[in-house]
């Protein structure tokens, strides 16, 4: 929190915790895909001057901590991401799915928060999300 990046007249520290899931929550396909999406969504966000600083892929949704210029807005790089990441999968993955969806590959919406001062917390969070999300599981299945 004490490092700023800086544009030409403006320093900034404007950090999001960004949460979005593939359409109807697909786990088969997205499980295959997720050593690959990384680097895509790194190479997305590198474009828009935005950097993702945490990262987590579930099995049915993606975490990640994404550092983007006050020039952006956030939907704006969201929805770039979103998108072009889509592309890029009907491109690479489309022809061998028979029921893959192409460019629809994200459903619609996302979550997002400002990390502000609890960038650790957050950190910490996205790193044991596979945890946090099988303790859950656990305790559901006492109900």
């Amino acid at each position: 929190m004490d490092e700023f990046e800086s544009l030409s007249h403006t320093k900034w520290d404007c950090k999001y915790h960004v949460v979005f899931i593939p359409k109807c929550r697909r786990k088969t396909l997205y499980g295959q895909l997720r050593q690959h999406l990384g680097e895509v969504f790194k190479r997305l966000a590198a474009q828009k001057e935005s950097r993702i600083e945490e990262g987590h892929l579930m099995a049915d949704h993606v975490h990640m901590m994404i550092a983007i210029p006050p020039k952006y807005a956030v939907s704006q790089v969201v929805g770039f991401i979103k998108g072009k990441s889509a592309i890029h999968l009907a491109r690479v993955y489309g022809e061998r799915k028979r029921n893959f969806v192409g460019q629809h590959f994200w459903a619609r919406g996302y979550f997002v928060s400002t990390v502000g001062r609890d960038e650790e917390v957050i950190r910490e969070y996205i790193r044991n999300q596979e945890n946090e999300d099988a303790r859950l599981e656990q305790l559901s299945m006492w109900k």
